[in-house]
């Protein structure tokens, strides 16, 4: 079922010409973030343009939830998708691995792109090349 909702909202949200970047299920489903984006970036009217839109497929579908929150990813934006690491190319990041690379789990780095089906991240100690399927985790690091 949670794929099942997963694939509406990725069709709701990407006929509006919104990227989905993440959902976030609570336990037993009452609460759905969704968090999306656009290049310039999202704004509050965004997110009741989704929601509005969302809530009446949700009607449709039957889908039961108790509530519906629309976000923008904020600026430590979370990257799950192989494109997500080209986009953000130059872009300083943190990566956390579900096995480690040596000693190491936790990256922090400048990102080069997608080689190979691995993630290029520029770190002090050189150029890395992380596996994407290895990847746990991975966020932006906003500069301030």
């Amino acid at each position: 079922m949670r794929a099942g909702i997963e694939n509406l909202i990725e069709q709701v949200v990407s006929g509006l010409g919104y990227e989905l970047v993440d959902i976030e299920f609570s336990p037993r489903g009452r609460l759905l973030r969704v968090f999306l984006d656009i290049e310039r970036g999202i704004t509050v009217d965004d997110c009741a343009t989704v929601s509005n839109q969302l809530q009446r497929v949700f009607e449709v579908e039957n889908v039961d939830y108790d509530r519906l929150e629309i976000s923008s990813p904020g600026l430590d934006r979370p990257l799950k998708k192989l494109a997500d690491f080209e986009r953000f190319v130059g872009e300083n990041a943190q990566l956390r691995l579900s096995l480690p690379i040596g000693n190491q789990r936790n990256f922090v780095g400048v990102l080069g792109g997608v080689r190979d089906g691995a993630v290029v991240l520029e770190t002090e100690k050189g150029e890395h090349l992380l596996p994407f399927q290895d990847i746990e985790k991975a966020r932006l690091v906003p500069k301030f």
